[in-house]
C-alpha cells in the first residue's frame, strides 16, 4: 500500500508510478547539477514541521518551494526552480527575518509530498507534545464501552471515517488495548487495506481487518507525529515513543516502524507501570522454590541469571527481585536496553551505543559507582560476561538475563561465550529458567473429561515429586480445561503466569563444570538436586486449576510422564 497510491491500483500500475518518479528524480538531479544547486529528494530527507511554518502554504505552493530545515539563523529551502522570481522573493523575506538561506532543487512530485505537512501545521493533528491526553471522563466512557475485545472490534467496525478524524480512531485503539490488557498493538499494511491486531495474553488477535489505505496513511502520520518520528521518511526503520497521560499514571508506548511491501508496518509496545508492580509472591513461584530465591537474595554477592526467550517474563521477575532487596542501606544500579519501567529506590541507566555506553562499558562504569547490587539487562558477549562474573566475585549481587532454552543451558552458553570454566562455578549462585502460560478463565473453565490412564499418570507423578514439594497439596485437585466466554473473548484463558525451574549453584556445580560442563552431567546434577523442571512446574499448576495440559504442552512440548 504505497503512500499516495489509490487502493485499487494494480501492482503493475504501482510499479509504473514508481518508475516515473525515479525518472523524475534523475531528471531533477541532472537539472540541479547543470544549474549549480544541490539536489534533494524530499521523500528521503527529513522535513522539520517548525521549518515548514516559515512559508505560508499558499505562497509555498504558488512558488513551488518548501522550507525543510531550520537552525538558529539558518534555513534550508527546497524549490522547483531556485532561480524563479517567486523563489527569490521568499528568500528575501527570510533574509529580512535574519535567516541565512541555503537553496536546494527538488522535483515537483516530492514537493507535493512535502506540502502534506501543512495539514499538521494547521493543527489537524494537534501540536507535537509526545503525550496523548485522555480526559478521565472520556477514559471512563471508553473503558465502559470497550470492556470486551468484541466491543473493541465492533467500535472499530462502526467507525465513520467521513465524520471522525484518525485521532479519534487512535484513541479508540489505545483505550481498547488498555481496557483489555493488550501488551502490543500491531498495524499491518496489506495490498488494499491495513489491519490492526492486539496481542492479548501472548496471542495476536485481529481487531480490525478492513482499514482503508488512505485512512491508514493518516493514522501512520499521526502515530509518527506523536512519537517524534520523521513523517516523510518511509523507506527506513524508525523507533520512537509517546506517553498516554491517564491522570494518576503515565503509560509509555514504544513505537517501532518498518517499511514493508505495501506500506509501513507499526508495532506499539504498551508499558503500563501497573503490570510490573508484582511482588515475589505474585510471580507464580511455588513456596518451596520461593524459599530458594529468598535465600539467594539475602546473600551479599553472587550472580543470579534468568534465562528464556524474549517475552517470557524475565524482566518482570528480575524487577520483583530488585524491589524485594531495595533499601536505603544499599545502592542498586541497572543498565538496561531500554529501561522498561521505573523502580523507586533504584538508579536506572540505559545503553547508548552512540556514546559507547554498551552493556560492557556501562557495567565497567557502574562498578566505579560503589554499588551493592547491579542489574545488567542481558549478557550478550564475552566482555559483559567476564565483567559480570568478576563483579559477582568481588562482593556484588549481580542480576542478568541470558537466552537459553533451560536453566542447565546457561552454563554451556557462558563457556561458549569464552568465560573460563574455573570462573563460572564460583561466580554463579542461581540460574532460573521461565516461560509464561495462559491462565484458565475462572468464569468458564470446565472440568476435564476423566481418564483412568491420565489419573494413574498424575498419581505416579505426585509420588515422584521431591520431598520439599508439598505432595498433599496436589492429591485432591481437579483438572480443568479451557471453556470460552465473553470475559475471556472466547479463548478460555485470561491473564498469564510463570512456570519456572531453578538450578542452585555450589561446590557440586563447580566440580561438574571443571570436569566436563556437558549438559548430560549438568542434568544429572539437577536430578540429584531434585530440581523441578518448567514442565513439571506447569503440571503442578494444572493440578491447582490455574492452567491446562494443552497450554503446558504448547509451551514446553509433549509431557514426559
Amino acid at each position: 500500500m504505497p503512500q499516495n497510491a489509490t487502493s485499487n491500483e494494480t501492482p503493475i500500475e504501482k510499479k509504473l508510478v514508481q518508475i516515473r518518479r525515479e525518472g523524475e528524480e534523475r531528471d531533477t538531479e541532472r537539472r540541479a547539477s547543470r544549474s549549480g544547486f544541490p539536489y534533494v529528494n524530499l521523500r528521503r530527507t527529513p522535513v522539520s514541521l517548525e521549518a515548514v511554518k516559515l512559508v505560508p502554504e499558499a505562497q509555498a505552493r504558488e512558488a513551488g518551494v518548501v522550507a525543510l530545515e531550520i537552525k538558529p539563523g539558518k534555513a534550508a529551502l527546497a524549490a522547483r526552480d531556485p532561480k524563479s522570481a517567486a523563489t527569490k522573493k521568499i528568500v528575501r523575506d527570510l533574509e529580512e527575518k535574519k535567516y541565512e538561506v541555503k537553496l536546494f532543487m527538488a522535483s515537483p512530485s516530492s514537493l507535493e509530498e512535502a506540502w502534506r505537512f501543512y495539514k499538521f501545521v494547521a493543527g489537524e493533528l494537534k501540536e507535537i507534545t509526545g503525550k496523548v491526553g485522555i480526559e478521565q471522563k472520556q477514559l471512563e466512557e471508553f473503558l465502559g464501552r470497550l470492556k470486551s475485545f468484541q466491543a473493541v472490534r465492533d467500535a472499530l467496525q462502526k467507525f465513520d471515517f467521513s465524520k471522525t478524524s484518525v485521532t479519534a480512531l487512535l484513541e479508540i485503539v489505545l483505550a481498547g488495548a488498555l481496557a483489555n490488557g493488550a501488551s502490543d498493538i500491531h498495524f499491518e499494511a496489506e495490498e488494499e487495506h491495513a489491519k490492526i491486531r492486539f496481542r492479548l495474553d501472548g496471542i495476536l488477535q485481529d481487531a480490525f481487518g478492513n482499514l482503508p489505505a488512505h485512512n491508514y496513511e493518516g493514522l501512520v502520520s499521526r502515530i509518527k507525529l506523536l512519537s517524534g518520528l520523521k513523517i516523510n521518511i518511509r523507506g527506513e526503520p524508525q523507533d520512537g515513543r509517546f506517553t498516554i497521560d491517564l491522570q494518576k499514571k503515565e503509560i509509555e508506548v514504544r513505537v517501532s516502524i518498518i517499511p514493508s511491501e505495501f506500506g509501513e508496518t507499526i508495532v506499539m509496545r504498551i508499558l503500563d507501570p501497573e503490570t510490573i508492580q508484582i511482588d515475589l509472591s505474585g510471580l507464580g513461584i511455588r513456596e518451596d522454590d520461593l524459599a530458594i530465591v529468598e535465600r539467594e537474595l539475602l546473600k551479599p554477592n553472587g550472580l543470579i541469571l534468568n534465562t528464556g526467550p524474549t517475552g517470557s517474563g524475565k524482566t518482570t521477575t528480575l524487577y520483583a527481585f530488585l524491589r524485594r532487596i531495595v533499601s536505603s542501606e544499599i545502592k542498586i544500579i541497572t543498565i538496561e536496553d531500554p529501561i522498561e519501567y521505573r523502580i523507586e529506590g533504584v538508579e536506572q541507566t540505559q545503553v547508548d551505543p552512540d556514546v559507547g555506553y554498551s552493556f560492557a562499558g556501562g557495567l565497567r562504569a557502574i562498578l566505579r559507582q560503589d554499588p551493592d547490587a547491579i542489574l545488567v539487562g542481558e549478557i550478550r558477549d564475552k566482555e559483559t560476561a567476564d565483567i559480570a562474573m568478576q563483579a559477582s566475585l568481588t562482593g556484588h549481587l549481580v542480576f542478568s538475563t541470558l537466552h537459553t532454552n533451560d536453566a542447565i543451558g546457561a552454563v554451556p552458553r557462558l563457556i561458549d561465550l569464552g568465560v573460563k570454566a574455573a570462573t563460572v562455578g564460583p561466580a554463579l549462585s542461581l540460574v532460573i529458567a521461565q516461560r509464561l502460560v495462559r491462565k484458565l478463565c475462572r468464569e468458564c473453565r470446565k472440568a476435564a473429561a476423566g481418564e483412568t490412564e491420565l489419573g494413574r499418570k498424575i498419581e505416579n507423578f505426585i509420588k515422584k515429586l521431591p520431598r520439599r514439594v508439598r505432595r498433599d497439596a496436589y492429591k485432591k485437585t481437579a483438572v480443568y480445561a479451557a471453556g470460552g466466554c465473553v470475559k475471556c473473548n472466547g479463548s478460555g484463558y485470561k491473564g498469564r503466569l510463570g512456570i519456572f525451574e531453578f538450578l542452585v549453584a555450589g561446590p557440586e556445580l563447580e566440580a561438574v563444570i571443571l570436569e566436563e560442563a556437558s549438559e548430560v552431567a549438568l542434568r544429572r546434577l539437577a536430578e540429584k538436586q531434585e530440581m523441578v523442571t518448567m514442565q513439571e512446574d506447569g503440571i503442578l499448576k494444572v493440578l491447582q486449576g490455574e492452567t491446562s495440559f494443552d497450554e503446558v504442552e504448547k509451551i514446553t512440548g509433549p509431557i514426559s510422564w
